[in-house]
């Protein structure tokens, strides 16, 4: 029989950094693990890939994977919504794979509501300073997005607390070895 995998939530304010460590970690074969695509409303971006960095779906098929019961969590943030398809997760999970969540604060939330044994972990930047820098450097946004991105952030910062770990994202490859060091205890 296959160990069930872990579910792993990798969480924190837009703009930390979590998509940058969480492909760090998906380097590491060891750490056996599956990256969740989330679904979205939001348009593509340029150099994304549909299926790749989210399913970019309709406001329409969104809503009908919600009324199913089909997502583990969702949001909706600057006018796009966000949702973790839970088929998929429960898919991977059941073949062993640890699965990796990338997802937002409030998210977080409702999957540690439906799944207290997932593996939380809050990325922290290393000042709000540097975390508008990241955000501004994007170059994809209005000031009016920006200011409401750095007014959540804020807000999350405070949450951190509710997480069972916390990682500053000092550097990349120092913060991702150390997620990778608490998935290995996890998974003993």
């Amino acid at each position: 029989m296959v160990r069930k995998g872990l579910l792993i939530i990798l969480s924190g304010p837009s703009g930390v950094g979590k998509g940058t460590v969480r492909k760090e970690l998906m380097k590491d074969p060891s750490l056996n693990l599956f990256y969740s695509v989330s679904m979205t409303t939001r348009p593509i971006r340029p150099g994304e890939v549909n299926g790749r960095e989210y399913y970019f779906v309709s406001r329409e098929e969104f809503e009908k994977n919600l009324e199913e019961g089909n997502l583990l969590e969702h949001a909706e943030f600057v006018g796009n919504c966000y949702g973790t398809p839970k088929d998929k997760v429960e898919k991977m999970r059941e073949e062993g794979k640890n699965v990796l969540l990338e997802i937002e604060v409030s998210g977080t939330m409702k999957v540690l509501e439906q799944c207290p044994d997932a593996l939380s972990i809050f990325l922290m930047p290393p000042s709000i300073k540097e975390l508008e820098d990241r955000i501004r450097g994007r170059k994809t946004e209005s000031e009016e997005a920006i200011a409401e991105r750095l007014e959540k952030a804020r807000s999350e910062l405070t949450m951190s607390h509710l997480y069972a770990h916390v990682v500053l994202n000092d550097s990349v490859e120092r913060a991702a070895a150390e997620i990778a060091s608490i998935i290995k205890n996890a998974a003993k």
